[in-house]
């Protein structure tokens, strides 16, 4: 999660440092959606992965009740990609507010805070595009699970086309756990620069949590 401020302090007038600081903490408010859609996307992959448990419990003779648990499905995909979106959204309101401290990090005349704004910048910049490839990563399971389920709902599927199938989504998911991953070490360093940037601003920051 971002870096939560709550309390400033010892800064005067508008200066450059200060701007700076209410772009950051806006950046920060605008991925709220964001933040908020994780549990809400979390417990949609359970109910879907309830349903096709139950789905492979089944047998042929099953058949009609395997149809309606595919629909629904591939209903529940529909939802996690309504909240994927959203997400998204959120995403790049908070890119768009973050770039506007490019002008003003060449505006800094300390040499020394300069060279700690630019690399949080950097990270920054790297989450960010880091996300776009977890977010592609994402939309790309969910296509590959709505054909799983419009697979399921054929009569005469083969064994090798549903492996064929299952391999393909299990290699979307190794493809998401790892772009994650780096996604969540791109926010842990730049709340890590932006603690050090405000340290050598000379802010007064309280942290209530990260």
């Amino acid at each position: 999660m971002m870096l939560f401020i709550v309390f400033l302090s010892a800064c005067s007038g508008e200066s450059t440092q200060v701007q700076i600081h209410n772009h950051l903490e806006e950046a920060v408010n605008l991925e709220e959606v964001f933040e908020s859609q994780q549990e809400n996307i979390t417990e949609l992959e359970t109910q879907e992965q309830e349903i096709y448990s139950q789905i492979i419990d089944l047998g042929m003779d099953e058949f009609e009740q395997i149809v309606e648990l595919a629909k629904e499905a591939t209903g529940i995909i529909d939802e996690r990609a309504d909240k994927i979106k959203l997400e998204k959204e959120s995403i790049d309101a908070s890119r768009e507010e973050f770039n506007k401290i490019r002008p003003l990090i060449d505006e800094l005349e300390d040499g020394e805070l300069k060279q700690v704004a630019d690399k949080m910048y950097a990270m920054m910049e790297k989450r960010y595009n880091s996300y776009d490839k977890l977010h592609e990563a994402y939309l790309q399971s969910l296509k590959q699970e709505k054909e799983l389920y419009s697979l399921l709902q054929q009569e005469d599927l083969e064994q090798e086309t549903l492996t064929e199938q299952i391999n393909k989504i299990n290699e979307s998911y190794q493809k998401i756990l790892d772009e994650n991953q780096n996604f969540n070490e791109f926010t842990t360093e730049y709340n890590k620069l932006k603690k050090e940037f405000y340290t050598q601003a000379n802010m007064n920051v309280s942290y209530e949590s990260e």
